[in-house]
Protein backbone atom coordinates (compact mmCIF):
# COMPACT_ATOMS: atom_id res chain seq x y z
CA UNK A 1 0.00 0.00 0.00
CA UNK A 2 2.82 2.38 0.87
CA UNK A 3 4.40 1.86 -2.53
CA UNK A 4 1.07 2.54 -4.27
CA UNK A 5 0.54 5.74 -2.26
CA UNK A 6 4.09 6.90 -3.05
CA UNK A 7 3.56 6.27 -6.75
CA UNK A 8 0.24 8.14 -6.66
CA UNK A 9 1.89 11.09 -4.91
CA UNK A 10 4.67 11.15 -7.49
CA UNK A 11 2.09 11.16 -10.29
CA UNK A 12 0.20 14.04 -8.66
CA UNK A 13 3.46 15.94 -8.15
CA UNK A 14 4.48 15.42 -11.79
CA UNK A 15 1.05 16.50 -13.01
CA UNK A 16 1.02 19.64 -10.83
CA UNK A 17 4.52 20.53 -12.05
CA UNK A 18 3.44 20.03 -15.66
CA UNK A 19 0.42 22.28 -15.16
CA UNK A 20 2.62 24.89 -13.46
CA UNK A 21 5.11 24.78 -16.34
CA UNK A 22 2.40 25.28 -18.97
CA UNK A 23 0.66 28.05 -17.05
CA UNK A 24 3.96 29.78 -16.27
CA UNK A 25 6.04 29.35 -13.14
CA UNK A 26 7.14 32.18 -10.88
CA UNK A 27 10.21 30.42 -9.50
CA UNK A 28 13.64 31.94 -9.02
CA UNK A 29 15.62 29.67 -11.36
CA UNK A 30 18.89 30.55 -9.63
CA UNK A 31 17.64 29.04 -6.36
CA UNK A 32 14.99 26.37 -7.02
CA UNK A 33 15.96 22.66 -7.22
CA UNK A 34 17.92 22.19 -10.45
CA UNK A 35 15.87 19.30 -11.86
CA UNK A 36 12.71 21.27 -11.14
CA UNK A 37 14.18 24.39 -12.79
CA UNK A 38 15.08 22.39 -15.92
CA UNK A 39 11.59 20.86 -16.02
CA UNK A 40 9.69 24.13 -15.51
CA UNK A 41 11.71 25.91 -18.20
CA UNK A 42 12.04 23.02 -20.64
CA UNK A 43 8.36 22.00 -20.85
CA UNK A 44 7.09 25.31 -22.30
CA UNK A 45 10.24 25.73 -24.40
CA UNK A 46 9.85 22.24 -25.87
CA UNK A 47 6.19 22.92 -26.59
CA UNK A 48 7.16 26.27 -28.10
CA UNK A 49 9.58 24.56 -30.49
CA UNK A 50 6.99 21.89 -31.36
CA UNK A 51 4.57 24.65 -32.24
CA UNK A 52 7.20 26.50 -34.27
CA UNK A 53 7.95 23.33 -36.22
CA UNK A 54 4.24 22.80 -36.87
CA UNK A 55 4.33 25.72 -39.32
CA UNK A 56 6.60 23.67 -41.56
CA UNK A 57 4.92 20.32 -41.00
CA UNK A 58 1.39 21.62 -41.64
CA UNK A 59 2.55 23.42 -44.80
CA UNK A 60 4.26 20.39 -46.28
CA UNK A 61 1.37 18.08 -45.35
CA UNK A 62 -1.00 20.17 -47.50
CA UNK A 63 1.51 21.10 -50.20
CA UNK A 64 2.42 17.42 -50.63
CA UNK A 65 -0.99 17.00 -52.31
CA UNK A 66 0.07 19.41 -55.08
CA UNK A 67 2.94 17.26 -56.41
CA UNK A 68 6.74 17.06 -56.42
CA UNK A 69 7.31 20.53 -57.92
CA UNK A 70 5.33 22.20 -55.16
CA UNK A 71 7.18 20.22 -52.47
CA UNK A 72 10.52 21.03 -54.15
CA UNK A 73 9.55 24.72 -54.06
CA UNK A 74 9.05 24.50 -50.31
CA UNK A 75 12.39 22.70 -49.92
CA UNK A 76 14.37 25.24 -51.93
CA UNK A 77 12.67 28.21 -50.25
CA UNK A 78 13.14 26.76 -46.78
CA UNK A 79 16.83 26.27 -47.47
CA UNK A 80 17.10 29.99 -48.28
CA UNK A 81 14.80 30.94 -45.40
CA UNK A 82 17.22 29.10 -43.17
CA UNK A 83 19.54 32.11 -43.61
CA UNK A 84 16.79 34.30 -42.18
CA UNK A 85 16.47 31.81 -39.32
CA UNK A 86 20.24 32.06 -38.87
CA UNK A 87 19.98 35.83 -38.48
CA UNK A 88 16.99 35.45 -36.15
CA UNK A 89 18.76 32.88 -34.01
CA UNK A 90 21.94 34.94 -33.90
CA UNK A 91 20.05 38.00 -32.72
CA UNK A 92 17.96 35.86 -30.37
CA UNK A 93 20.87 34.23 -28.58
CA UNK A 94 22.43 37.59 -27.72
CA UNK A 95 19.01 38.80 -26.57
CA UNK A 96 18.43 35.75 -24.38
CA UNK A 97 21.93 35.98 -22.91
CA UNK A 98 21.63 39.68 -22.05
CA UNK A 99 18.06 39.52 -20.70
CA UNK A 100 18.84 36.38 -18.66
CA UNK A 101 22.01 37.97 -17.22
CA UNK A 102 20.08 41.11 -16.16
CA UNK A 103 17.30 39.00 -14.61
CA UNK A 104 19.90 36.94 -12.72
CA UNK A 105 21.36 40.22 -11.44
CA UNK A 106 17.84 41.23 -10.29
CA UNK A 107 17.75 44.13 -12.79
CA UNK A 108 14.39 43.92 -14.62
CA UNK A 109 14.72 47.50 -15.92
CA UNK A 110 18.00 46.59 -17.60
CA UNK A 111 16.33 43.53 -19.10
CA UNK A 112 13.54 45.71 -20.55
CA UNK A 113 16.05 48.12 -22.07
CA UNK A 114 17.88 45.21 -23.70
CA UNK A 115 14.55 43.94 -25.06
CA UNK A 116 13.77 47.27 -26.74
CA UNK A 117 17.20 47.48 -28.38
CA UNK A 118 16.83 43.92 -29.64
CA UNK A 119 13.49 44.70 -31.29
CA UNK A 120 14.92 47.85 -32.90
CA UNK A 121 17.82 45.83 -34.28
CA UNK A 122 15.40 43.20 -35.58
CA UNK A 123 13.32 45.79 -37.46
CA UNK A 124 16.39 47.24 -39.16
CA UNK A 125 17.64 43.81 -40.24
CA UNK A 126 14.15 42.78 -41.42
CA UNK A 127 13.96 45.61 -43.94
CA UNK A 128 17.48 44.93 -45.18
CA UNK A 129 16.65 41.27 -45.85
CA UNK A 130 12.99 41.36 -46.84
CA UNK A 131 12.92 44.01 -49.57
CA UNK A 132 15.61 42.59 -51.91
CA UNK A 133 14.38 39.01 -51.37
CA UNK A 134 10.82 39.98 -52.34
CA UNK A 135 12.06 41.71 -55.49
CA UNK A 136 14.37 38.94 -56.69
CA UNK A 137 12.51 35.79 -55.56
CA UNK A 138 12.46 34.04 -59.02
CA UNK A 139 16.17 34.72 -59.50
CA UNK A 140 16.93 33.21 -56.10
CA UNK A 141 15.05 30.05 -57.03
CA UNK A 142 17.01 29.74 -60.28
CA UNK A 143 20.23 30.28 -58.36
CA UNK A 144 19.29 27.30 -56.18
CA UNK A 145 18.96 25.08 -59.25
CA UNK A 146 15.17 25.19 -59.65
CA UNK A 147 13.73 24.05 -62.96
CA UNK A 148 11.56 26.48 -64.99
CA UNK A 149 8.48 24.55 -63.79
CA UNK A 150 9.44 25.04 -60.14
CA UNK A 151 10.13 28.76 -60.71
CA UNK A 152 6.73 29.15 -62.35
CA UNK A 153 4.90 27.35 -59.55
CA UNK A 154 6.89 28.67 -56.61
CA UNK A 155 7.89 32.31 -57.15
CA UNK A 156 4.91 33.62 -55.19
CA UNK A 157 5.63 31.26 -52.31
CA UNK A 158 9.28 32.32 -52.17
CA UNK A 159 8.42 36.02 -52.47
CA UNK A 160 6.05 35.93 -49.48
CA UNK A 161 8.24 33.69 -47.30
CA UNK A 162 11.45 35.67 -47.80
CA UNK A 163 9.88 39.11 -48.23
CA UNK A 164 7.87 38.59 -45.02
CA UNK A 165 10.96 37.75 -43.00
CA UNK A 166 10.10 40.57 -40.57
CA UNK A 167 7.46 38.32 -38.99
CA UNK A 168 9.98 35.47 -38.62
CA UNK A 169 12.69 37.65 -37.07
CA UNK A 170 10.42 39.44 -34.62
CA UNK A 171 8.78 36.18 -33.57
CA UNK A 172 12.24 34.80 -32.76
CA UNK A 173 13.40 37.94 -30.97
CA UNK A 174 10.34 38.51 -28.82
CA UNK A 175 10.29 34.89 -27.75
CA UNK A 176 13.99 35.17 -26.91
CA UNK A 177 13.11 38.05 -24.57
CA UNK A 178 10.47 35.98 -22.78
CA UNK A 179 12.80 32.95 -22.57
CA UNK A 180 15.66 35.00 -21.16
CA UNK A 181 13.34 36.44 -18.54
CA UNK A 182 12.13 32.94 -17.62
CA UNK A 183 8.64 33.54 -19.04
CA UNK A 184 8.82 30.59 -21.43
CA UNK A 185 5.10 29.79 -21.07
CA UNK A 186 4.16 33.09 -22.72
CA UNK A 187 6.35 32.33 -25.72
CA UNK A 188 4.62 28.96 -25.99
CA UNK A 189 1.07 30.29 -25.73
CA UNK A 190 1.43 32.92 -28.43
CA UNK A 191 2.50 30.20 -30.86
CA UNK A 192 -0.77 28.41 -30.15
CA UNK A 193 -2.54 31.43 -31.64
CA UNK A 194 -0.23 31.58 -34.66
CA UNK A 195 -0.51 27.89 -35.42
CA UNK A 196 -4.29 27.77 -35.13
CA UNK A 197 -4.51 30.59 -37.68
CA UNK A 198 -2.02 28.84 -39.97
CA UNK A 199 -3.82 25.49 -39.62
CA UNK A 200 -7.15 27.05 -40.60
CA UNK A 201 -5.88 29.24 -43.43
CA UNK A 202 -3.56 26.67 -45.07
CA UNK A 203 -6.19 24.45 -46.78
CA UNK A 204 -8.46 27.44 -47.40
CA UNK A 205 -5.84 29.43 -49.32
CA UNK A 206 -4.14 26.46 -51.00
CA UNK A 207 -7.31 24.81 -52.36
CA UNK A 208 -9.70 27.80 -52.44
CA UNK A 209 -12.20 26.57 -49.85
CA UNK A 210 -15.30 28.71 -49.31
CA UNK A 211 -14.78 32.40 -50.09
CA UNK A 212 -10.98 32.08 -50.24
CA UNK A 213 -9.06 32.24 -53.55
CA UNK A 214 -7.27 29.11 -54.78
CA UNK A 215 -3.60 30.11 -54.55
CA UNK A 216 -1.86 26.73 -54.58
CA UNK A 217 1.54 26.65 -52.92
CA UNK A 218 1.49 30.47 -52.61
CA UNK A 219 -1.48 30.11 -50.26
CA UNK A 220 0.67 28.12 -47.83
CA UNK A 221 3.13 31.01 -47.58
CA UNK A 222 0.36 33.56 -47.07
CA UNK A 223 -1.25 31.46 -44.33
CA UNK A 224 2.03 31.08 -42.44
CA UNK A 225 2.87 34.78 -42.78
CA UNK A 226 -0.57 35.74 -41.43
CA UNK A 227 -0.27 33.40 -38.45
CA UNK A 228 3.20 34.62 -37.56
CA UNK A 229 2.30 38.31 -37.94
CA UNK A 230 -0.66 38.03 -35.59
CA UNK A 231 1.61 36.22 -33.13
CA UNK A 232 4.08 39.14 -33.24
CA UNK A 233 1.30 41.63 -32.44
CA UNK A 234 0.33 39.52 -29.44
CA UNK A 235 3.98 39.48 -28.30
CA UNK A 236 4.12 43.28 -28.35
CA UNK A 237 0.90 43.42 -26.33
CA UNK A 238 2.34 41.12 -23.65
CA UNK A 239 5.62 43.03 -23.44
CA UNK A 240 3.81 46.33 -22.92
CA UNK A 241 1.30 44.83 -20.50
CA UNK A 242 4.14 43.24 -18.57
CA UNK A 243 4.76 39.97 -16.76
CA UNK A 244 6.07 39.23 -13.29
CA UNK A 245 9.65 39.31 -14.61
CA UNK A 246 9.75 41.84 -17.44
CA UNK A 247 7.75 44.81 -18.67
CA UNK A 248 8.60 47.36 -21.33
CA UNK A 249 7.48 50.86 -20.41
CA UNK A 250 6.66 53.45 -23.06
CA UNK A 251 9.41 55.66 -21.61
CA UNK A 252 11.94 52.88 -22.34
CA UNK A 253 11.12 52.74 -26.06
CA UNK A 254 14.14 54.62 -27.33
CA UNK A 255 17.56 53.78 -28.74
CA UNK A 256 20.39 53.33 -26.23
CA UNK A 257 23.53 53.05 -28.30
CA UNK A 258 25.72 51.42 -25.64
CA UNK A 259 23.28 48.54 -25.10
CA UNK A 260 22.54 48.31 -28.82
CA UNK A 261 26.26 48.02 -29.58
CA UNK A 262 26.68 45.21 -27.02
CA UNK A 263 23.85 43.31 -28.72
CA UNK A 264 25.34 43.92 -32.16
CA UNK A 265 28.78 42.76 -31.03
CA UNK A 266 27.50 39.48 -29.59
CA UNK A 267 24.96 39.04 -32.40
CA UNK A 268 27.50 39.32 -35.22
CA UNK A 269 29.35 36.18 -34.22
CA UNK A 270 26.01 34.61 -33.29
CA UNK A 271 24.63 35.29 -36.76
CA UNK A 272 27.83 34.01 -38.31
CA UNK A 273 27.56 30.91 -36.13
CA UNK A 274 24.09 30.02 -37.39
CA UNK A 275 24.83 31.25 -40.92
CA UNK A 276 27.67 28.75 -41.13
CA UNK A 277 25.32 25.98 -40.03
CA UNK A 278 22.45 27.01 -42.28
CA UNK A 279 24.54 27.70 -45.38
CA UNK A 280 25.82 24.17 -45.03
CA UNK A 281 22.20 23.04 -45.42
CA UNK A 282 21.97 25.14 -48.58
CA UNK A 283 25.11 23.40 -49.82
CA UNK A 284 23.55 20.04 -49.07
CA UNK A 285 20.34 21.00 -50.91
CA UNK A 286 22.44 22.03 -53.89
CA UNK A 287 24.22 18.67 -53.90
CA UNK A 288 20.96 16.71 -53.51
CA UNK A 289 19.22 18.75 -56.25
CA UNK A 290 21.69 17.39 -58.82
CA UNK A 291 20.01 14.00 -58.43
CA UNK A 292 16.57 15.24 -59.56
CA UNK A 293 13.26 16.56 -58.24
CA UNK A 294 12.34 13.22 -56.60
CA UNK A 295 15.54 13.19 -54.52
CA UNK A 296 14.99 16.83 -53.55
CA UNK A 297 11.36 16.17 -52.59
CA UNK A 298 12.39 13.11 -50.52
CA UNK A 299 15.02 15.18 -48.75
CA UNK A 300 12.52 17.97 -48.08
CA UNK A 301 9.96 15.60 -46.55
CA UNK A 302 12.54 13.84 -44.37
CA UNK A 303 14.15 17.07 -43.19
CA UNK A 304 10.76 18.52 -42.24
CA UNK A 305 10.11 15.43 -40.11
CA UNK A 306 13.57 15.66 -38.52
CA UNK A 307 13.08 19.38 -37.81
CA UNK A 308 9.81 18.53 -36.07
CA UNK A 309 11.88 16.49 -33.60
CA UNK A 310 15.02 18.63 -33.48
CA UNK A 311 13.14 21.82 -32.62
CA UNK A 312 11.70 20.40 -29.38
CA UNK A 313 15.28 19.42 -28.50
CA UNK A 314 16.21 23.04 -29.14
CA UNK A 315 13.63 23.79 -26.47
CA UNK A 316 15.69 21.79 -23.98
CA UNK A 317 18.82 23.54 -25.23
CA UNK A 318 17.19 26.94 -24.77
CA UNK A 319 16.34 25.98 -21.20
CA UNK A 320 20.03 25.27 -20.61
CA UNK A 321 20.96 28.66 -22.13
CA UNK A 322 18.52 30.50 -19.84
CA UNK A 323 19.80 28.66 -16.77
CA UNK A 324 23.41 29.43 -17.71
CA UNK A 325 22.66 33.13 -18.22
CA UNK A 326 20.63 33.58 -15.04
CA UNK A 327 23.00 31.56 -12.84
CA UNK A 328 26.08 33.39 -14.12
CA UNK A 329 24.24 36.63 -13.36
CA UNK A 330 23.62 35.33 -9.83
CA UNK A 331 27.33 34.33 -9.54
CA UNK A 332 26.57 30.59 -9.54
CA UNK A 333 28.82 29.18 -12.33
CA UNK A 334 29.02 25.63 -10.92
CA UNK A 335 25.23 25.38 -10.82
CA UNK A 336 25.15 26.61 -14.43
CA UNK A 337 27.59 23.85 -15.50
CA UNK A 338 25.62 21.16 -13.71
CA UNK A 339 22.42 22.31 -15.44
CA UNK A 340 24.03 21.91 -18.87
CA UNK A 341 25.28 18.35 -18.30
CA UNK A 342 21.91 17.26 -16.96
CA UNK A 343 20.01 18.86 -19.81
CA UNK A 344 22.32 17.21 -22.36
CA UNK A 345 21.66 13.81 -20.79
CA UNK A 346 17.87 14.30 -20.89
CA UNK A 347 18.11 15.46 -24.50
CA UNK A 348 20.16 12.37 -25.41
CA UNK A 349 17.49 10.05 -23.98
CA UNK A 350 14.74 11.87 -25.88
CA UNK A 351 16.42 12.10 -29.27
CA UNK A 352 17.90 8.61 -29.02
CA UNK A 353 14.43 7.11 -28.49
CA UNK A 354 12.99 9.12 -31.38
CA UNK A 355 15.85 8.02 -33.63
CA UNK A 356 15.03 4.37 -33.00
CA UNK A 357 11.38 4.99 -33.89
CA UNK A 358 12.33 6.78 -37.10
CA UNK A 359 14.62 3.96 -38.20
CA UNK A 360 11.91 1.36 -37.56
CA UNK A 361 8.92 3.24 -38.95
CA UNK A 362 10.43 5.54 -41.58
CA UNK A 363 8.28 4.31 -44.44
CA UNK A 364 4.79 4.86 -42.92
CA UNK A 365 5.94 8.22 -41.55
CA UNK A 366 7.12 9.43 -44.98
CA UNK A 367 4.01 8.03 -46.70
CA UNK A 368 1.86 10.15 -44.41
CA UNK A 369 3.25 13.22 -46.18
CA UNK A 370 3.55 12.02 -49.77
CA UNK A 371 2.45 8.97 -51.78
CA UNK A 372 4.59 9.48 -54.90
CA UNK A 373 6.40 6.14 -55.38
CA UNK A 374 9.45 7.84 -56.88
CA UNK A 375 9.85 10.01 -53.76
CA UNK A 376 8.96 7.66 -50.88
CA UNK A 377 12.06 5.37 -50.92
CA UNK A 378 14.38 8.38 -51.16
CA UNK A 379 12.67 10.08 -48.24
CA UNK A 380 12.79 6.87 -46.19
CA UNK A 381 16.54 6.48 -46.79
CA UNK A 382 17.17 10.09 -45.78
CA UNK A 383 15.12 9.80 -42.58
CA UNK A 384 16.80 6.56 -41.50
CA UNK A 385 20.35 7.73 -42.14
CA UNK A 386 19.99 11.11 -40.44
CA UNK A 387 18.33 9.49 -37.40
CA UNK A 388 21.52 7.50 -36.80
CA UNK A 389 23.15 10.71 -35.57
CA UNK A 390 20.49 11.71 -33.03
CA UNK A 391 22.61 11.15 -29.91
CA UNK A 392 25.35 13.36 -31.32
CA UNK A 393 22.84 16.08 -32.21
CA UNK A 394 21.42 15.90 -28.68
CA UNK A 395 24.64 16.72 -26.83
CA UNK A 396 26.02 19.08 -29.46
CA UNK A 397 23.07 21.45 -29.49
CA UNK A 398 22.92 21.70 -25.68
CA UNK A 399 26.65 22.40 -25.35
CA UNK A 400 26.63 25.08 -28.06
CA UNK A 401 23.57 26.78 -26.58
CA UNK A 402 25.25 26.78 -23.18
CA UNK A 403 28.14 28.82 -24.64
CA UNK A 404 25.60 31.17 -26.20
CA UNK A 405 23.69 31.53 -22.93
CA UNK A 406 26.94 32.66 -21.31
CA UNK A 407 27.43 35.26 -24.05
CA UNK A 408 30.33 33.34 -25.64
CA UNK A 409 29.25 33.20 -29.28
CA UNK A 410 32.79 32.87 -30.64
CA UNK A 411 33.44 29.28 -29.53
CA UNK A 412 30.31 27.84 -31.19
CA UNK A 413 31.11 29.82 -34.35
CA UNK A 414 34.55 28.25 -34.61
CA UNK A 415 33.15 24.77 -33.91
CA UNK A 416 30.48 25.22 -36.59
CA UNK A 417 32.99 26.50 -39.13
CA UNK A 418 35.19 23.42 -38.88
CA UNK A 419 32.30 21.01 -38.44
CA UNK A 420 30.12 22.18 -41.32
CA UNK A 421 32.31 23.95 -43.87
CA UNK A 422 35.60 22.11 -43.46
CA UNK A 423 34.14 18.64 -42.77
CA UNK A 424 30.49 18.26 -43.79
CA UNK A 425 30.23 19.89 -47.23
CA UNK A 426 33.44 18.43 -48.73
CA UNK A 427 32.56 15.02 -47.28
CA UNK A 428 28.98 15.23 -48.63
CA UNK A 429 30.22 16.01 -52.13
CA UNK A 430 32.91 13.36 -51.96
CA UNK A 431 30.53 10.62 -50.86
CA UNK A 432 27.69 11.67 -53.18
CA UNK A 433 29.55 12.26 -56.44
CA UNK A 434 33.04 10.69 -56.69
CA UNK A 435 32.07 7.68 -54.52
CA UNK A 436 28.66 7.38 -56.27
CA UNK A 437 26.58 7.16 -53.07
CA UNK A 438 24.34 9.88 -54.55
CA UNK A 439 22.02 11.63 -52.08
CA UNK A 440 22.69 9.03 -49.36
CA UNK A 441 26.30 10.17 -49.27
CA UNK A 442 25.19 13.69 -48.31
CA UNK A 443 23.07 12.28 -45.48
CA UNK A 444 25.94 10.22 -44.03
CA UNK A 445 28.10 13.34 -44.09
CA UNK A 446 25.53 15.04 -41.83
CA UNK A 447 25.81 12.22 -39.28
CA UNK A 448 29.63 12.33 -39.26
CA UNK A 449 29.80 16.13 -38.97
CA UNK A 450 27.25 16.38 -36.15
CA UNK A 451 29.07 13.69 -34.16
CA UNK A 452 32.36 15.56 -34.53
CA UNK A 453 30.71 18.83 -33.46
CA UNK A 454 29.24 17.19 -30.35
CA UNK A 455 32.62 15.79 -29.29
CA UNK A 456 34.48 19.06 -29.82
CA UNK A 457 31.79 21.06 -27.99
CA UNK A 458 31.89 18.79 -24.93
CA UNK A 459 35.69 19.02 -24.69
CA UNK A 460 35.67 22.83 -24.96
CA UNK A 461 32.82 23.13 -22.47
CA UNK A 462 34.76 21.17 -19.86
CA UNK A 463 37.59 23.72 -20.05
CA UNK A 464 35.24 26.24 -18.41
CA UNK A 465 36.36 29.51 -20.00
CA UNK A 466 32.69 30.40 -20.62
CA UNK A 467 32.22 30.87 -16.85
CA UNK A 468 34.08 34.21 -16.89
CA UNK A 469 32.38 35.63 -20.02
CA UNK A 470 31.15 39.23 -19.56
CA UNK A 471 28.07 40.66 -21.27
Amino acid sequence: MEAIETAAQSQRSLWSSLVEAVRGSHQDYTRVNLNRAIFLLAVPMVLEMVLESLFAVVDVAWVGRLGANAVATVGLTESMLSLVFAVGMGLSLSTTAMVARRIGEKDPEGAAVAAVQSIALGLIVSVAIGVPCALFAPNLLRLMGATPEIVSVGSGYTRICLGGSCAVLLLFLNNAIFRGAGDAAIAMRLLWVSNIINFILDPCLIFGLGPFPKLGVTGAALATFSGRSIGVLYQFYRLLKGTERIRVLVSQIRIKLDVLWKLVRVSLTGILQFAIAHTSWIGLVRIVSTFGAAALAGYTIAIRIVIFVILPSWGLSNAAATLVGQNLGANEPDRAEKAVWRTGFYNMIFLGAVGVLFVLFAQPIVRFFISDESVVPLGVACLRIISCGNIGYAYGMVMLQAFNGAGDTITPTIVNFFGFWILEIPLAYGLAVPLHMQSNGAYWAIVVAEGAIAGASALLFKRGKWKVQKI
